[in-house]
């Protein structure tokens, strides 16, 4: 493969990716320390990214009994 490989666009199943570059889900522990919400560290992060390629976003804590790290963001209330 050629290093410009990397930088053609392919068809990953139904996305239409601009290039080969996938950034891998990893725990960035930036919500909120104490409740796991979301916040706008987030947001930065993620809108510094969102030109790159395909992003695969980091987990999130389903159940409040099963949240091991602080600062992981949670799904399982309404904030």
């Amino acid at each position: 493969m050629h290093s410009s490989s990397l930088l053609e666009s392919t068809q990953l199943g139904s996305l239409k990716l601009k290039n080969r570059f996938v950034v891998a889900p990893l725990v960035r522990l930036r919500a909120d320390p104490l409740d796991g919400i979301p916040n706008d560290l987030m947001v930065e992060y993620y809108s510094q990214r969102a030109s790159f390629g395909l992003i695969i976003t980091e987990g999130s804590i389903m159940h409040e009994e099963c949240n091991s790290y602080p600062a992981t963001g949670c799904i399982y209330n309404e904030a």
